[in-house]
């Protein structure tokens, strides 16, 4: 069964060791996202449908919204995977929005003196960091990873960032669904209330967006889920029943598929680092 770790939230995002054996849903996060491999079989992960092969050797850089899922190899032991979820604000503070934070590269090889980095911060993950110590070291592996990602990377890559949010009635379907997230929330009836049939409103918001409205508001229900686990006490059953799942059961399945593991078993590993 896949586990966490060591799982720390903080300004800089998350910062995250896991042990995985068990393939996810395709899923997106408002965050960048950078998967490193450390221990066991090398797996596979398919970005924006393009596969890739995961290990010690290489990393893969995921762009915020960009499409993605895992694909385990051992099934029966797993492997270990450091992963960071990395918020744009805190990559480039000045920035206007998200944009500043895209990945030249989906892929690329871990030189030398990455790995070093990416090791050591994965051991001072598992070790309980400060936020401070953390904060440091992973500015500079975010930043080495970045620069990276740009090396001999073809003009046309600039291409991945995704385009701005034009059309008036995509940004109010995603007010409406940022409200009030939930699995109970039916698309049909937002897309209604932005003035669009249904056909017209799912082609225009992957369009605008770069993903289904479905898998956006999973993105919202899951940053939700996350939160409740980490900032409050309450029973996982509520937090589910918050978000809108009808059991404890429909809310397992729903994080375990877009997380890798139970809900039960993320929360006793994490651990909010705060100034």
């Amino acid at each position: 069964m896949s586990r966490a770790l060591a799982v720390f939230h903080g300004r800089f995002g998350r910062a995250t060791v896991y042990q995985l054996n068990r393939p996810f849903n395709v899923h997106a996060h408002r965050e960048g996202h950078l998967i490193f491999h450390v221990g066991g079989t090398p797996a596979q992960i398919d970005v924006s449908e393009q596969r890739f092969l995961l290990k010690d050797c290489s990393v893969v850089a995921v762009n915020p919204w960009e499409p993605h899922n895992f694909l385990p190899s051992d099934v029966d032991h797993g492997a270990i995977f450091f992963v960071l979820y990395v918020n744009a604000e805190w990559f480039a503070p000045t920035a206007a929005n998200a944009q500043s934070l895209r990945f030249g590269r989906t892929f690329f090889p871990r030189t030398e003196a990455l790995d070093k980095l990416i090791r050591r911060t994965a051991a001072l993950v598992c070790g309980a960091p400060s936020l401070r110590s953390l904060d440091c070291e992973l500015r500079q592996l975010i930043d080495s990873c970045y620069e990276e990602s740009w090396q001999l990377s073809e003009p046309a890559q600039d291409a991945r960032a995704a385009a701005a949010i034009t059309d008036f009635r995509v940004r109010k379907s995603i007010k409406l669904m940022s409200e009030s997230p939930g699995a109970e929330i039916e698309l049909d009836s937002i897309a209604r209330e932005s003035g669009l049939s249904r056909p017209h409103f799912y082609r225009l918001f992957r369009t605008q967006t770069g993903v289904t409205p479905h898998l956006y508001m999973n993105t919202l229900i899951m940053e939700q889920a996350l939160d409740a686990l980490v900032a409050t006490e309450s029973p996982i059953a509520d937090i589910g029943f918050d978000l809108g799942f009808s059991s404890q059961s429909g809310f397992t399945r729903f994080f375990a598929a877009n997380v890798g593991m139970a809900p039960t078993d993320y929360r006793r590993a994490a651990k909010v680092l705060r100034p």
